[in-house]
C-alpha cells in the first residue's frame, strides 16, 4: 500500500489526510515541503508561484531539470493531484485572495513585502521560512517564534518590518542557528531541503 508506512506512523492519518494546505513559493524550501506533504499522503495540497526554472536552481530545486519550464506546470506533472496557481504573490494579489479554505499556509516566499502582507493576512495558520542560504549544516535547523530568531539576517529585516507594522503575535518560523557564510549567493540542498521539511515535519505534528 502507498501510505502504509505513514498509517503506522500516524495514528491520525485519516485526519491529515483531508488537511487543506497551501505553499507559497515552490523552490528550493516549497518544493521539498510539497514533496514531503504529498508523499504523507496529504491529499489537498495548493502551490502558488510565477517563476520557471533557470540553470542556477539544479542545485538545490526539485524539477530544476526542465530549465525554461514553469515551475507550477512542472510540480502538476511530478504530483497530479495537486493544485496550482500560476501567479506572482504580491501584497495586492495576497489582500484579494481568500485563504480560508486553507488549514495551513507554508509561506516559502524570499519577497519581503509579500512575505510581510502573507504573514499578517494569514496568521495564524501561516508557518514561514527563513533564511536558508549561506549555511550548510542542517543540524543548526530550528522552529521557533519570529523574535527569538538568531544569527539571521533575513529574519532580522522581517522583525523590524513586522514591529514597524504593529504586528507582534507569536509568528512560528524555521530558521537556522549558523552564522550564515561571507559568500554571495551561496546555496546547499541539504539545508534549503531540510527547511522544506522542518515545515512539512511541524505541520504533521500539530495534528
Amino acid at each position: 500500500m502507498q501510505f502504509d508506512r505513514c498509517k503506522k506512523l500516524f495514528d491520525n492519518f485519516n485526519e491529515l489526510q483531508k488537511l487543506n494546505i497551501l505553499i507559497c513559493g515552490i523552490g528550493g524550501v516549497g518544493g521539498y515541503a510539497l514533496d514531503c506533504l504529498y508523499r504523507s499522503g496529504i491529499q489537498n495540497i495548493t502551490a502558488i508561484d510565477y517563476d520557471t526554472f533557470e540553470i542556477h536552481n539544479q542545485n538545490r530545486q526539485i524539477g530544476s531539470e526542465y530549465v525554461g519550464s514553469k515551475k507550477t506546470e512542472v510540480f502538476k506533472k511530478l504530483y497530479p493531484n495537486i493544485e496550482i496557481i500560476d501567479t506572482k504573490i504580491t501584497p495586492q494579489w495576497i489582500e484579494s485572495f481568500d485563504f480560508s479554505k486553507f488549514d495551513y499556509v507554508i509561506d516559502a516566499i524570499d519577497d519581503i513585502p509579500a512575505k510581510i502582507a502573507l504573514i499578517k493576512k494569514t496568521y495564524p495558520k501561516v508557518i514561514s521560512s527563513m533564511g536558508a542560504a549561506k549555511r550548510i549544516d542542517p543540524t543548526k535547523i530550528e522552529i521557533s517564534s519570529i523574535w527569538k530568531t538568531y544569527n539571521d539576517p533575513f529574519a532580522k529585516v522581517i522583525r523590524t518590518k513586522l514591529k514597524q507594522q504593529k504586528f507582534n503575535k507569536n509568528l512560528k518560523v524555521v530558521f537556522s542557528t549558523e552564522e550564515p557564510k561571507k559568500c554571495e549567493m551561496g546555496s546547499f540542498i541539504g539545508v534549503t531541503a531540510s527547511f522544506g521539511m522542518a515545515l512539512c515535519s511541524e505541520i504533521l505534528k500539530k495534528n
